[in-house]
């Protein structure tokens, strides 16, 4: 799918790479290194948060890690400014921000660096975001934003919107995203799917009970949870959804997590729900592994209920009907791209009232589920070719 190219910048950095835990931002590495070498970019490296963790899922055989955070000296003038804006003016940011100073430092004007954390500037820090963005353009580097999804309230944010604009490049990952940018007087921006859409599956063994072609997997997050308007509705609903499967259907579940960094992991709820049905012996839960080898359970279900956005992506480029709980603009932009409107594909984890919501959601999965099939069979290798164009965009940096 890929084609070479001569090679037209030093090195490619990755930034913004929270760690390997969360398949999908591994999942992104992955298929960024595959598309820079397309380009003819040899040379790629991220700045990896916690390396240990990048190398417990071999990450480092496909790209150069390095640590993006180090010590420094308190003997130096970058210390006591940053001190003193702190005692004196209350700002944090500076001393945040330093850690990361000598790993920028080792870069030049041929590099380019491209963030690849495309939620963060949804979510809060938006001033640490401009700050470090900041000492890269210092550096005399290019800047990409890249496959970002921003809600509106975050461009109104004067300083995120004045940083957005700042980079070279602002690459949306889904048509809402760049609807809003372009609104918002940004001017370099690009629509390119997550390349994640590209990522390889491995050949997994299937574990007992996981019915090849007639398990329903499930992803459940913390994240979502957060987001509920109703304390417990989620778990209920899930609870619902399950005993559904079980009660109405010939179908297995496989229980499949997607992030499991301390802070969020999902191997969390969905140990809960494993709990509770493991009796019934149709209920499964999927160890961790690496993302290829996640996709490789994916792409063998049936359906797929996913809470993770790239749990999604693995699903939709396996061709398997999805539904998604969502909690944001990119599982609607996504949907939306895909399928021409996001009812009936996302599930807001706002709007859940009922226990029974997500289970009369799913029915219409179930009742829609071989003409979806046949949609993203069709559509799925279009929308991935435009990730592969994405090369003429790097090479017009």
């Amino acid at each position: 799918m890929w084609t070479k190219k001569r090679q037209f910048m030093k090195r490619a950095i990755l930034y913004v790479h929270g760690g390997s835990g969360n398949h999908g931002c591994e999942a992104i590495v992955r298929t960024m290194v595959d598309l820079f070498r397309a380009c003819g970019i040899a040379n790629v490296v991220a700045m990896a948060i916690n390396p240990s963790e990048d190398e417990e899922y071999e990450l480092d055989r496909v790209i150069e890690l390095w640590n993006a955070t180090s010590e420094y000296s308190k003997g130096t003038w970058r210390f006591l400014y940053a001190y003193c804006m702190h005692k004196i003016f209350g700002k944090y940011i500076y001393l945040d921000v330093l850690p990361y100073r000598k790993a920028i430092d080792k870069l030049d004007n041929e590099d380019v660096a491209f963030a690849i954390g495309g939620d963060t500037y949804s979510y809060s820090h938006s001033e640490n975001n401009a700050y470090m963005h900041d000492l890269y353009r210092k550096k005399g580097i290019k800047t990409v934003l890249w496959g970002c999804s921003i809600e509106q309230k975050s461009l109104d944010n004067v300083q995120t919107l004045a940083d957005l604009k700042n980079f070279d490049l602002v690459v949306a990952r889904e048509s809402l995203t760049l609807g809003l940018l372009r609104m918002y007087g940004v001017k370099n921006v690009e629509l390119i799917p997550d390349t994640a859409f590209l990522l390889p599956q491995k050949t997994v063994k299937l574990p007992q009970g996981f019915l090849e072609g007639n398990t329903v997997g499930i992803n459940l997050s913390p994240m979502i949870i957060g987001y509920e308007n109703k304390k417990g509705i989620v778990i209920q609903n899930y609870i619902r959804l399950i005993e559904y499967i079980l009660r109405e259907t010939d179908m297995n579940v496989a229980l499949i997590p997607h992030v499991v960094w301390k802070n969020s992991d999902d191997r969390g709820p969905l140990s809960e729900l494993y709990k509770r049905f493991s009796y019934t012996g149709r209920v499964l839960l999927i160890e961790d592994c690496c993302a290829e080898e996640l996709k490789g359970y994916i792409a063998h279900c049936r359906y797929m209920v996913a809470a993770r956005t790239h749990a999604s992506i693995a699903a939709y480029s396996s061709s398997v009907p999805t539904l998604v709980v969502g909690y944001s603009i990119k599982a609607r932009g996504i949907a939306m791209d895909l399928f021409g409107t996001a009812d009936n594909y996302v599930v807001p984890v706002q709007s859940l009232i009922n226990e029974t919501d997500l289970s009369s959601a799913f029915k219409w999965l179930e009742k829609n589920g071989s003409n979806i099939k046949t949609h993203l069979h069709s559509f799925i290798p279009l929308y991935q070719q435009r990730v592969v164009e994405a090369e003429n965009v790097i090479t017009s940096l």
